[in-house]
């Protein structure tokens, strides 16, 4: 639910991020000591701590919380039993067994999916019971071979189980821990199977009082109607992600560049609390200099979380790769540092290790 925001507070944290890019114009090596210097950004770690296990595991969320996350961040696709689980898509072939199953090749088949026609093996064809029995398996296990000797060990979890553990470890560690969940193509699957996944996270975040103003939860999803709706029916904050081209789904007349410009930002205020938006939309890689979305975004009293640093070679930018070939430690505290230095109040990483020594945030603060 949007919450007011004074104009003065929106412009002071626009002015405090522009020395923070002087800064890092001036001497870009330096600016980790002056973030440390500040409030520092949030840690939310993408699909868990995903650079070392595989993505949307319990194991690779418990182990992002050790690393000292602020958030971990589960993409919710929705079971044909209707029930939430955590997958990047609900295409399931990239991150689970599921291809190698013969009791389930009669569920493959080929579907539209936002204008690409995907073929594999979907979420929603599967009962919560039958994925069980699959395993999750790394995605990108030729950059990350480390998480792929993970293979074959964990399960598919629910949104009930990632809660659950949450709370599991603040009463552990007496540290606050946020949840980040998405939603993955809300319009498409009520368009394509008649499943209604905004009232099924409504009706979640109810049961487990986690529709409050002050829940520390941020609900993001990559379409405007289903946040819409959302900011009607529960306080929780939201977040509209913003890809690097094209537009929203819902919205096929919209353009992310007209929306990232401050008239957008303006009515994106209107039902969101902040923006997720594409890592390029907020400073250019290959120059390292700021645009102004951030500063935008704050007049307009949203905040900001971009997406995704990540230290593989096989991720960066050609200036920043070093030897090794993809899955070799590239230049990544350059590209790091400048995107701290553009004033967002949180990034998700893959690296929450990483980011954490960069930042100088301390584990239990």
């Amino acid at each position: 639910m949007v919450r007011s925001i004074l104009a003065s507070i929106a412009l002071g944290a626009a002015l405090v991020a522009s020395p923070l890019r002087a800064t890092a114009e001036s001497d870009p090596e330096n600016i980790a000591k002056v973030v440390a210097a500040m409030q520092r950004p949030l840690i939310i770690a993408h699909r868990g701590s995903s650079g070392e296990r595989p993505e949307h595991t319990l194991a690779a969320y418990e182990l992002a919380i050790a690393q000292g996350a602020d958030y971990i961040e589960p993409d919710l696709v929705v079971t044909k039993d209707l029930q939430l689980v955590a997958r990047h898509e609900n295409e399931l072939s990239g991150t689970t067994d599921v291809a190698s199953r013969e009791e389930f090749e009669d569920r493959r088949r080929t579907k539209n999916v936002e204008g690409q026609q995907v073929a594999g093996w979907f979420s929603e064809d599967f009962t919560l019971a039958e994925l069980r029995t699959l395993r999750a398996r790394e995605r990108v296990g030729n950059i990350r071979p480390g998480s792929a000797a993970y293979n074959g060990l964990y399960q598919i979890p629910t949104f009930a189980e990632i809660v659950q553990l949450v709370r599991v470890k603040q009463a552990e560690t007496g540290r606050t821990i946020g949840l980040y969940p998405e939603l993955k193509h809300p319009t498409l699957m009520l368009e394509q199977e008649g499943i209604d996944m905004v009232d099924l996270l409504v009706t979640q975040l109810r049961q487990l009082d986690l529709d409050r103003a002050d829940a520390k939860v941020f609900v993001q999803i990559f379409e405007i109607g289903p946040l819409q709706r959302l900011n009607a029916r529960v306080d929780t904050p939201l977040v509209l992600l913003i890809s690097s081209e094209g537009g929203p789904y819902d919205e096929p007349e919209m353009r992310w560049a007209e929306i990232i410009t401050p008239t957008g930002l303006a009515e994106v205020a209107a039902y969101a609390d902040g923006i997720g938006p594409w890592l390029g939309h907020v400073l250019d890689p290959d120059t390292m200099q700021a645009t102004a979305l951030v500063g935008d975004a704050h007049a307009a009293g949203l905040k900001v979380h971009p997406w995704t640093l990540r230290k593989e070679n096989g991720f960066l930018p050609a200036s920043l790769q070093n030897d090794g070939g993809a899955a070799a430690e590239g230049q990544y505290q350059r590209l790091w540092n400048a995107a701290l230095a553009t004033g967002a109040d949180g990034f998700f990483t893959d690296n929450v290790r990483e980011l954490v020594a960069l930042t100088g945030a301390a584990v239990g603060e």
